[in-house]
This record gives structure tokens, sequence and C-alpha cells, in this order.
């Protein structure tokens, strides 16, 4: 994405919100027949991808109305696809999935992942259409970086700043991540090596989660390894 974010370091942005809900609500699933799921698997997932059939057609299809009339687009520039438990929008711009699935750990719920990736241009995300469309539907942000980083740099570089920048690190004893507190940030950051990754407590635009991304790149500067390390 072009315009505000470190193209060198960055190959690629996705903006995630969850959703779900209990198994029984949804419109397809049959009390007399139907028994709720007792774990996720791949039989399980296939009925609940008959089940939601109805919720995830009528949720795509309003979005494609959204983006096809909100954004002006043509025909040829927008293009939805429905095969539940996936939905897969393609805009010009940008492209937008809905995926549902069993909760892992309590299968008598559902998931919705909504993920909004290739996203080719900042200054539309901060355009009053875009955020009339997709405000309040994201509360993550997903940076893949090209050549990923070690999580152990990252840890070493901000724990050298003894707190200046308002930094701090946990992590796990394998380094297999780190999660980083940035004083003003109301986000948990998130560091797997491959991904930079950024959770917020509460839902909004791609613009706003890209403000956050800004006040986080701004802590980073504190420190010439981490700057270098994302931009």
């Amino acid at each position: 994405m072009t315009g505000e974010l470190p193209s060198n370091i960055i190959a690629d942005i996705s903006f995630i919100g969850r959703g779900g809900g209990s198994v029984k609500a949804l419109g397809g699933f049959r009390k007399q027949h139907h028994t709720v799921p007792d774990a996720a698997t791949a039989v399980t997932n296939a009925f609940l991808g008959k089940i939601c059939e109805g919720e995830l057609a009528a949720e795509a299809e309003r979005l494609f109305q959204a983006v096809r009339t909100g954004l002006g687009y043509r025909r040829k520039e927008v293009a939805l696809s429905v095969a539940s438990p996936l939905a897969a929008l393609t805009a010009k711009d940008f492209a937008v999935e809905i995926f549902y699935a069993l909760e892992e750990g309590g299968p008598a719920r559902y998931t919705v992942t909504m993920t909004l990736r290739g996203l080719r241009s900042a200054e539309l995300a901060r355009t009053a259409e875009f955020a009339a469309i997709f405000g309040g539907k994201f509360s993550e942000i997903s940076f893949a970086l090209k050549k990923g980083v070690r999580v152990e740099a990252v840890i070493d570089a901000v724990e050298a700043l003894d707190g200046a920048g308002g930094l701090r690190v946990s992590y796990p004893s394998d380094y297999r991540e780190c999660e980083l507190a940035v004083t003003g940030v109301d986000a948990r950051v998130r560091c797997t090596g491959a991904t930079l990754d950024m959770i917020f407590p509460h839902t909004g635009a791609p613009a706003e989660l890209m403000d956050g991304f800004a006040a986080v790149r701004g802590a980073f500067a504190a420190s010439k390894s981490l700057g270098a390390l994302f931009g």
C-alpha cells in the first residue's frame, strides 16, 4: 500500500475484524434435525458451511452493494463469489474475505472473520466513503514483513532502551514471539518475526488502525535498532 507505510519493509497489510455467535442461532440450524457440534473438525465445519449459507450470502451482498455504490465502482471493477463458509469480494483497489468457522475451544459457537487485504492506496482508506463502508469493522492490523526480523533482536533493542520512548516488552522463554506495550497506544503490539500485528480493544475503520501504527512507529524511532528493523 502506498502513501504512508514503508514499502521497503512491509510486503502486505491486512485489516482483520472478528465476530460470531451461537450455532443454534444460524438460520439453517434445525433443532428437530441437527445437533450442536462437540468438536471443530473438517466434517463439523462443512456442516457449519451449510447452515450459515443464508447469513453469509446476505452479509456478502450487503458489502458488495455498499462497495459498488459507495465507491462508484463499475461492474468490471468489483466482483463477489460466495462458496460457504467463505465469501470473497475482489475490487480494483482491495479485496475482502468473510469466513465462518467453528470456535476451536467452544464449537457450540462460530466465529466470523472479515479480512481486508491488498489495499493499494492509503489515501483511499482515509476517504469518508471508505470509512462509511468499513467503519467499526476491524480490530486488528497485520503487517507481513518482507525479510522478517529476529524476535530476539526486537527484544534486545527494546530492553536496551530501559523504558525510554515508553516501550516495554514481554516474551515467552522460547522467543517465538514478543509483545510490546507502547505508552499512549491502546493496543497490543505483537511481533512474530514474520509479521508485526496490532490488536485493539475496540473496532474501527482502517484509517484509525493506521493512525495507531503511526504512533507505534514514532515510539520505535527512539531506537536506531528498532527504526532499522521496522522502517
